[in-house]
């Protein structure tokens, strides 16, 4: 499905849980409108790893905000081509390894942190008419006024599948790492993962991701015609 007609400005929020599926489907989506990308779960690593760089004590929150203000973040937004970049160093690889990833709840958890990287965010946003955000926080912190909003989830077997298929881990041991941090992310005092009561919910447990594109495109289409 292709959209029917391009909207001069759209704010997509997609939110969910890690193996839902919302990078694939947020950068088609943008492809989609003609805009750009927002990836804020790569800011959130982006920040961990300058705090892992600099042998910040996880445990010090104070510290880990002080780096977290201190880091120069450069954000691509082509959603054919993302790339992060923390102090001038290229983080794309880098934030995805298993120390920043068993890090990064900690990271976020920081509510200072968390205020810096929505400001940034926010801004982002506003510097473009066309974007696709995904997230944790997306509908209910970041975008409020996003014009779809969406709730990407999918079974905890397929959601390891689908981590174990792209970094080559083992299923089980992938599945209670994501558990851990579905806890950790969703009992978080400060914009805790959680489904904006206006999101709509798309499980995509037994959707390809062609399906969940078009579907998500539907939804837009439904939107930007009334």
């Amino acid at each position: 499905m292709e959209l029917q007609e391009r909207p001069e400005t759209c704010v997509v929020a997609v939110d969910g849980p890690s193996g839902s599926g919302k990078s694939t489907v947020s950068r088609r989506l943008a492809v989609a409108v003609e805009g750009v990308y927002l990836d804020t779960g790569a800011m959130y690593r982006a920040v961990t790893w300058a705090v892992l760089n600099a042998g910040v004590d996880l445990g010090d929150p104070d510290a880990i905000a002080k780096i977290a203000l201190e880091t120069e973040l450069s954000i691509g937004t082509d959603p054919l081509a993302p790339h992060f970049a923390a102090n001038g160093t290229n983080v794309d690889e880098a934030i995805r390894g298993a120390e920043v990833t068993g890090a990064v709840s900690a990271v976020a958890a920081v509510p200072s942190v968390r205020k810096h990287l929505v400001t940034l965010q926010k801004a982002i946003i506003d510097g473009h008419p066309r974007i696709i955000v995904e997230g944790r926080d997306i509908a209910a912190v970041v975008a409020p006024d996003a014009d779809l909003k969406v709730y990407l989830t999918a079974s905890a077997a397929a959601r390891a599948a689908r981590r174990s298929g792209e970094n080559g881990s083992d299923v089980a041991a992938t599945e209670a790492d994501l558990a851990r941090r579905d806890k950790l992310d969703s009992s978080r005092a400060t914009d805790p993962l959680r489904q904006a009561s206006d999101a709509l919910e798309v499980d995509t447990t037994g959707m390809g991701i062609d399906e969940v594109v078009a579907h998500l495109l539907h939804l837009l289409n439904s939107k930007v015609s009334k």
